[in-house]
Formats: structure tokens, C-alpha cells, sequence
């Protein structure tokens, strides 16, 4: 029997032969206006508002605001402790369809969590879910007659079935792609996943169609809503009051004098820097990610070994790399979300035999096995019940053992010391290795010691883990990086094809790769054994410079978290990267507002106060502008990225953040919900922007300054769009240092430059 007849009301439909062109355009700008959301493995930041830097920022306020009520500018009150600042209260069977949406995306998506996976999700995800769909008899039986019928009437065709309800609908041809806007922004959270996906298939050179199919399932539902109403054929519109010109204009011009009281600081501090560079060989140079929290930790080092010389790069080193941890099968991405990575590197022992390298992996694969069965017998439906009773009292212990910071967790590092990333080819080393000295303007003046110090933090229990580590490296630390780029430009050959190419690296100067927790500010060298005798006193004069360091940073951050530099103030500190009941080990990114591509000179002597992303960056080696290229095509807009997640996270919690994190709930392995339903959650906890009485994060757009003349910037510029987009729409602010000393310059929106005053 067909399901149809079981609502009167519903006839079978039709799909149309073809999609309108009308809605087809629609369905693709809809897609293209959501950001990608980053699973909590690889937790990334992105810009929230991604889709909507084509067009100048105001009017993105205004856009955002039109269509679905959101208020991107900070109020009066933008410190609110409310996490919920701005909530959106739903009606019923809204968030009774939302909570259904999300179900099926959760087992759709579900990534090993749960242990009975979906029967229909092979089918895709509209089709599977219109296949579960005519069997699940929640909707009727929570008063939406006809719910199934509905489903089972709409088109195979995701497309055709959006079409369809488009049609059905009578939605005006003008509103569509407003109407289907709304649609997948109620469900914001799986579409932004889709999107993802989407983003990541693009980069491999393939598509994604799920975007498109949730938009479907999200509409059919909207259809069977309304012939459950038995009212108006055409879905009710969301009724927001757009905000006038003189809001926007009000709002704007609170944050424009915030964000220029920030910049006059900035540069008056710039101004009275000491730019002249040091003639000296450094006694050690250490190279940073560009990661705000390093800029705290470099500063210290400085003050602990006053001739040591810091750099800053974007923490993955140059080294795009897919890295296969000893006994996996499959990598993971080590570079920016921007980049597919070209190159896949596998760890080895180091030193071993081939047979001793097989015996080593059969042992390693046998205890994963074990460990697999181990967690599946832990969460079987059945055999869950006997792990309480056999082992519940062992977990007991050690549940207590953590709620007293008891248990030592070992460090967030990916790598261990007594493996090695494996060497690519000898022409690729070279490009490597020539690229990255170039692109931190490290091509003389070397020290006997290099360290390249990747990051990564230290927490437990803690979904957003990945998001304290190093963005640079696809949201891992990035030790397997620093140690491949040490190995690199250790390496002899590359040595002398880095002098054929006029850099010339002394043969007394060594590298080392090291990892920066952020939560302890502890740092550990690997790879001690490549370093030679001769470079022992080297090693222990960087090795006691890095204890003092991080004693003088985790004084200074102790005071961001609200504790005092006292010993047991510091223990707090150190404790909380240990504490599973901690909802912030440290601060994360908060308070980033400035990107520096400079000279060290030009800022070593400023406490930036961990708000800067410090990019080493020396025109005087760059007077073709292919680094400065690279630079704003690729970390100033990852910071302006992480800049405007933090900006929205801050702004409105409840639209571009995951809300309250004692209450969230890790979903499929891969999100959050915030409680047991609603929508999968995006961006930032309030506990990250927030100390629950004042904002931490001060909402403010990036501000950008570049130590090159404004005429290479501006080829930049011509070349770069999506650079262009975000300089000339006020996504960011844009200024130069030319080298001319002609001062301070600032780019407006119409191209001209003109001297901030």
C-alpha cells in the first residue's frame, strides 16, 4: 500500500521535469554563504561570516540582521555573563524539528560513537533519510499528521525536491534565496559540517552534494508542517525587524573608536621601537609559530638569554605534509585548512632493522586491537552494563584521583622521541627548506643553535582540545613539523643546495625541533641525540633559558586566569591542564587583534600582551614580493579567520558559538550539542571569550600591519581578491610600514593610502 494514502491531505507529488534555473542559482548561493565547520579532532578556526566578505562589512550587519536577527555589532553591554546573551526562542515544532534534523545527521555522520550505525545512511543523506523517514512515527505522534506520506511523496532529486517545496510553498520568486537562507541557518551547525566537507572534497579535486541534501530534508519539512497546519499553502516568513541606517551606523562607529584606541596604542609603542638591526651572531635563534600565545613566550626567552634572536612563521614550518603515525594506516593533514597537503611523511624507529621495525608494528597493532575491543565492550549495549559492575570500582578511584588533579597526563605532543618523520625525496627537501628560511627571512646570520618550536596543549577531557593546538597544523601540535624541518635543514645535501642558492648556513649551526605547551609553557626538545658533543654547552644553555621562560610566562598568564604568581598560584595553573573538571585550562587565542609582518627589531622590545600574531617578514630580502604575497594570501588571512571567530564567538554566543560548556554533549564523534538537543554547535565556548562577568575577548576586527612599500602591497592586492575582498569591505584593517620612513600608512576602502595621524 502506498504510504501517501495515509494523508488525505497529500497527495503523491510530482518533481518537476527540471529544476528552474531560478532555484537552482539559489540553492548554489545559499551554500556558498555557509562557513565550514572543522570536526573537534581537527577543530580549526574559520571566519563565521566567510560567505558574507564579498560585500562591505556594515552591510553584512544589516544583511545578517534582515534575515535571521542577528546583531553583529558588540553593544553597549558586549560583556554581558550571560552566555545566552541574544537567545532566539523557538516555537514548539521548530525545535521539535530541529531536534529530529540533528538526530539523523548524528547517525548519519556518527564516527565510531555510536555502535549501531544508521541502515539507510549508505544511500546519502536525503536519500537515506527519506528511506528511515517512512518508518519513524515520531512527527505524527507528536501532532504533525501526514508527516510520513509527505516524505515519501517529495522527489528522489534533492534538488527537485527543494523545487518542489519552493513551488508548494509559494514562496515570491525574490525571496527564495532569503527563504532558504533561514532554512539552513536553523540547523546551522550540520550545515556548516556539510560545508566542510564540501570545502575538503573541493581541495581534492571532487564535490560533496550533502549540503544541497540537508537543505532538502530541512524544507520537506517545512512542507509537512504546513499540510499539518492544514493552513496557508506558503510556509509562514520569519518576521525580523530590520535594523535602521542610524543602528548600524551607531554600532559601527562603537566599534571603529574601540578598535582605533587599539591601534593608537599599537603604534605608539611601534614608534618608539628600536628597529636598527643587531649586527652580532645571535647566541641561539628560535623560531615560534606566529600563534599569539608565542608572542608572550618569546619575550621571555629574550629576557631569559638576552642574545638570543626569536622568529615567528606559521607553526607547520613550511612542511605541507600528511603525517602517518608508526602503525596507522592513514594520516592526518599537518597544514593550514587552506592547503591540501602534497606530501605524505610515515614515522619509523629510529635506528631499527627492518625485521626489529615489523616486530615493533605486529606489537603495536595487537595492543590496538586490544584497546579497540577494550572501548567496544565498554560501550555495547548489553556488556556496558557488566563493565560497571566488573570495573566500576576501579574507575571510581580514578575518576577521584582526576577530580583532585591527582593523575599525570602525558603531554599533548603527537610524536615520540624514539621515532623519526622519514625524509622525502632529496629535490623536495631542498624546496622545503629553501622556502621556509625564505619565508621567515632566515637566510644569514645563523647561530650555532636553531630551535623550531612547534605548539600544542595539554588538557583532559576536554572536546575542544584541538583547538588549543596549533591551527597552523589542521588543529594538531606541531612537533611532527618542527622535527621534520630540523631533520631537513640538517641535512647535507640540502645544505649545499641551499648555498648553491646563495644561503649559506655555517656548518657549526645545528637544528633542533621542540614542542611549546601553552597550557604548562613547557618546553621539550626532541631528537637531543642528533645534537652533536660539540653543541652540548649550546644545548644546555638553551635548555636552562627555556626553564626561565616559561617561569615568567606562566607568571604572566597566571594573572589572565585570575591567580596570583605565588607558588601555590602556580600550581593552580599547572593543575589545570589536568583537571578534568576544568572548563579552561588557558585562553586560547582570546584577545588576538593585531598581525605584525616584520622585523624581530621593530617589536622586541614591546609587550605585545600575547594579543599579536608576529610574522618574521625583512622587505630588504623580498624585493620581488613573492614572501609578501605568501604572507597575506595565507597567515594574515588565517589570522583575520581566527580573529573573527573569537569577534563572533564574543559578539553572539548563541548564533556563532557552542554556547555553555559545562552543558554540552560530544555528538557523532565529531560536534557538540549543547544540552541533550538542538542543533550541532559552532565556534567558540562562552567560557573561551568570557570569564562569566566581563567579555575576555574584546570584539574587534584584525588589524594588519606589513613592514613593505605600498606599491608591493598593492600587487598584492591586484592579484589577490579574496585578500582585496577582506581589506577593502572591512573585514580588516590594513596598514604599511614602508621602509622609506614615510610612517605609518593606512589603506581605505577606495585604494588610497593615506598617513595615520
Amino acid at each position: 500500500m502506498s504510504l501517501a494514502v495515509l494523508d488525505p491531505v497529500a497527495p503523491a507529488e510530482t518533481a518537476p521535469a527540471r529544476v528552474e534555473a531560478s532555484v537552482d542559482a539559489a540553492i548554489d548561493a545559499v551554500c556558498t554563504r555557509l562557513a565550514p565547520l572543522w570536526p573537534l579532532e581537527t577543530f580549526v578556526a574559520v571566519n563565521p561570516f566567510l560567505g558574507f566578505v564579498d560585500r562591505p562589512f556594515e552591510d553584512a550587519c544589516a544583511e545578517l540582521r534582515r534575515l535571521v536577527g542577528i546583531d553583529m555589532l558588540p553593544t553597549a553591554d558586549a560583556g554581558s555573563s550571560d552566555p545566552l546573551a541574544r537567545p532566539r526562542p523557538l516555537d514548539a515544532r521548530t525545535a521539535f524539528m530541529i531536534d529530529e534534523i540533528s538526530r539523523w545527521c548524528a547517525a548519519y555522520y556518527d564516527d565510531g560513537q555510536a555502535v549501531w550505525r544508521a541502515p539507510s545512511r549508505h544511500l546519502g543523506l536525503y536519500a537515506g533519510w527519506k528511506a528511515a523517514m517512512v518508518h519513524d512515527r515520531n512527527a505524527e505522534a507528536m501532532g504533525i499528521a501526514g508527516f510520513r506520506a509527505t516524505v515519501a511523496a517529495a522527489p528522489a532529486d534533492a534538488r527537485a525536491a527543494i523545487a518542489g517545496v519552493v513551488e508548494a510553498l509559494d514562496i515570491p520568486a525574490d525571496e527564495v534565496e532569503d527563504y532558504l537562507f533561514r532554512a539552513l541557518f536553523d540547523v546551522r551547525g550540520w550545515a556548516a559540517y556539510a560545508r566542510q566537507r564540501l570545502w575538503v572534497a573541493a581541495l581534492h579535486g571532487g564535490t560533496n552534494d550533502d549540503l544541497v541534501d540537508l537543505l532538502a530534508v530541512r524544507v520537506v519539512w517545512d512542507r509537512a508542517l504546513a499540510r499539518s497546519q492544514r493552513s496557508a499553502p506558503r510556509a509562514p516568513r520569519t518576521a525580523v525587524a530590520a535594523a535602521s541606517d542610524a543602528a548600524i551606523a551607531d554600532g559601527l562607529g562603537r566599534l571603529t573608536a574601540l578598535e582605533t584606541t587599539y591601534q593608537r596604542n599599537l603604534f605608539a609603542a611601534l614608534g618608539r621601537a628600536d628597529a636598527s638591526p643587531r649586527a652580532r651572531r645571535p647566541a641561539l635563534q628560535a623560531a615560534f609559530c606566529i600563534d599569539v600565545r608565542s608572542e608572550v613566550f618569546r619575550r621571555a626567552l629574550e629576557a631569559a638569554l638576552p642574545g638570543a634572536q626569536t622568529l615567528g612563521f606559521a607553526g607547520f614550518f613550511g612542511m605541507p605534509i600528511a603525517f602517518v603515525p608508526f602503525g596507522r594506516d592513514a594520516g592526518r593533514a599537518q597544514c593550514p585548512a587552506l592547503l591540501a597537503p602534497p606530501l605524505t611523511v610515515h614515522e619509523q624507529p629510529k635506528g631499527s632493522s627492518d625485521r626489529e621495525r615489523a616486530e615493533r608494528l605486529t606489537q603495536l597493532r595487537t595492543r590496538n586491537l586490544r584497546g579497540a575491543g577494550w572501548q567496544a565492550f565498554k560501550r555495547a549495549a548489553v556488556a556496558s552494563f557488566a563493565f560497571v559492575e566488573s570495573v566500576g570500582l576501579m574507575y571510581a578511584a580514578r575518576l577521584l584521583m582526576d577530580g583532585f588533579g591527582l593523575t599525570r597526563h602525558a603531554p599533548q605532543g603527537r610524536t615520540r622521541d624514539d621515532m623519526a618523520p622519514e625524509l622525502p625525496s632529496a629535490d623536495t627537501r631542498l624546496e622545503l627548506a629553501t622556502n621556509l628560511l625564505r619565508g621567515m627571512s632566515l637566510t644569514e646570520r645563523f647561530a650555532r643553535l636553531v630551535l623550531l618550536a612547534g605548539h600544542g596543549a595539554s588538557s583532559t577531557n576536554n572536546p575542544y582540545a584541538s583547538g588549543l593546538d596549533c591551527g597552523a597544523c589542521g588543529g594538531h601540535s606541531g612537533d611532527a613539523n618542527a622535527r621534520l624541518a630540523a631533520r631537513v635543514l640538517n641535512d647535507i645535501d640540502v645544505r649545499a643546495g641551499l648555498a648553491a642558492r646563495g644561503i649559506a648556513i655555517p656548518a657549526d649551526t645545528v637544528f633542533v625541533a621542540g614542542l611549546h605547551d601553552t597550557t604548562t609553557d613547557a618546553l621539550t626538545l626532541y631528537d637531543r641525540d642528533a645534537v652533536p658533543a660539540s653543541h652540548a654547552d649550546d644545548l644546555a644553555r638553551l635548555e636552562q633559558a627555556l626553564a626561565e621562560a616559561g617561569a615568567i610566562t606562566r607568571a604572566e598568564r597566571a594573572a589572565r586566569l585570575g591567580l596570583d604568581a605565588s607558588p601555590e598560584g602556580l600550581r593552580d595553573l599547572l593543575a589545570r591542564s589536568q583537571d578534568w573538571s576544568q572548563t579552561r585550562p588557558e585562553w586560547g587565542l582570546a584577545g588576538c587583534a593585531a598581525f605584525i609582518a616584520a622585523p624581530r627589531e621593530s617589536t622586541r622590545a614591546l609587550d605585545l600582551g600575547g594579543r599579536a600574531f608576529l610574522h618574521d617578514y625583512s622587505w630588504a630580502q623580498d624585493t620581488e614580493g613573492r614572501v609578501l604575497e605568501q604572507i597575506m594570501s595565507a597567515p594574515m588571512v588565517v589570522a583575520s579567520w581566527i580573529n573573527l571567530q573569537y569577534y563572533a564567538s564574543s559578539v553572539d554566543n548563541d548564533a556563532f558559538g557552542s554556547g555553555n560548556k559545562t552543558l554540552h554533549n560530544v555528538v557523532a564523534g565529531l560536534g557538540v550539542m549543547e544540552g541533550a538537543g538542538g542543533h550541532l554547535r559552532s565556534g567558540l565556548p562562552w567560557q573561551s571569550v568570557s570569564d562569566g562577568t566581563a567579555l575576555v575577548h574584546e570584539p574587534r576586527r584584525l588589524t594588519a600591519v606589513l613592514a613593505a612599500p605600498v606599491e608591493a602591497i598593492e600587487r598584492v592586492l591586484a592579484r589577490q581578491a579574496g585578500v582585496r575582498e577582506l581589506v577593502e569591505h572591512g573585514w580588516l584593517h590594513l596598514f604599511a610600514l614602508p621602509p622609506g620612513g614615510e610612517g605609518l600608512q593606512r589603506r581605505g576602502a577606495d585604494g588610497r593610502w593615506e598617513r595615520f595621524a
